[in-house]
């Protein structure tokens, strides 16, 4: 099981969150009652949907990860999975989001232009050629 999937079951259990197909076009997402919060695009990369104020506030520590990628004028970051510590970080960053979107009097505009196509992801570990 891929560590995207992991996530994902672990997130389905939650009550406040429902499946459905990223409104991306790509790969599957789950929803909090009136917009997407969460893009699986693949095995390793998500897309989680914070608002402005959410990023603004925790920029510096969601910057200092190196499981984080942040697009510049975008209410969504994308994480790489690479290990459980990867997963934990997202579950605890879905539950920030969730507290931001109930917080928000309006779904925002940018429920589904999340980051795929916008985000290249490397490896944090370079393979070395011998």
């Amino acid at each position: 099981m891929t560590p995207a999937q992991q996530a994902m079951e672990r997130l389905r259990a939650w009550p406040d969150l429902t499946a459905c197909k990223a409104g991306c076009g790509t790969g599957q997402a789950l929803r909090f009652a009136r917009e997407e919060v969460v893009h699986f695009h693949t095995g390793r990369d998500v897309d989680l949907h914070l608002t402005r104020r959410a990023i603004q506030r925790f920029r510096y520590d969601l910057s200092a990860s190196t499981a984080i990628q942040l697009v510049p004028g975008s209410h969504w970051v994308t994480v790489h999975l690479d290990c459980a510590t990867d997963i934990d970080l997202l579950l605890t960053l879905v539950s920030v989001a969730l507290k931001a979107h109930q917080a928000a009097p309006l779904p925002s505009p940018a429920s589904s232009g999340c980051n795929f196509h916008r985000v290249t992801v490397l490896p944090r570990d370079p393979v070395s050629e011998h």
